[in-house]
């Protein structure tokens, strides 16, 4: 598992930067958003959300996501969803996977399985659910549920960008070594041309 981070590890700043897109809503405008470390290295695989007061939390019904098993690895290792989300397991590979997990978030279980389970999983609880293979010892994954319909995971160059309305909102950032028992930094984010930067401890 990921060694977690310190207490004191968060620290922020806005300044210039540059990123991807995410999710998207009437009236939004992209906002640019960089996870870098103290010392400045890019983060990558940073789940990245924005929370707009008034934006319904849970998603809307039928929403569906995909979480699926490639060369005995999960893919994506980072899966962000909207609460009330149904994400599906596609077993893309010759061999049968066991997935679990038993997290508080979401506990559950799809025993030894080929192909795509009938039933998707809902991800009913804002959180982080750790994922494991029974057969697999070192496939692990994570989806991370949060109320809100903008979010994103972070490039390569520790870039996102969110379509988000004009306004004042609230950013979070969580990284798996920070532990699914945290819920991540969070600041204020007022839209603006320029980029936010959020700066952690390096994982």
């Amino acid at each position: 598992m990921p060694k977690m981070l310190p207490r004191s590890w968060a620290r922020h700043v806005a300044t210039a930067g540059l990123l991807l897109v995410a999710g998207h809503s009437a009236h939004a405008a992209p906002q640019a958003i960089q996870v870098i470390s103290f010392e400045g290295q890019p983060l990558a695989g940073a789940a990245v959300s924005v929370t707009v007061r008034g934006t319904r939390p849970t998603a809307a019904p039928g929403t569906q996501a995909d979480m699926g098993q490639r060369q005995r690895a999960f893919v994506p290792a980072l899966l962000v969803v909207q609460t009330g989300t149904a994400v599906n397991f596609p077993n893309f590979d010759t061999v049968r996977h066991h997935v679990y997990s038993f997290s508080p978030a979401k506990p559950f279980e799809i025993k030894l399985y080929a192909g795509t389970p009938a039933a998707p999983v809902v991800f009913d609880k804002a959180g982080t659910a750790t994922l494991g293979c029974n057969i697999h010892d070192r496939m692990l994954a994570h989806i991370h549920v949060v109320d809100t319909p903008f979010f994103g995971v972070t490039d390569a160059l520790g870039r996102v960008t969110i379509d988000v309305p004009d306004g004042e909102h609230r950013v979070r950032v969580w990284m798996p070594a920070m532990g699914e028992g945290r819920p991540g930094v969070e600041q204020a984010l007022r839209t603006a041309s320029t980029p936010v930067i959020v700066r952690l401890a390096a994982p």
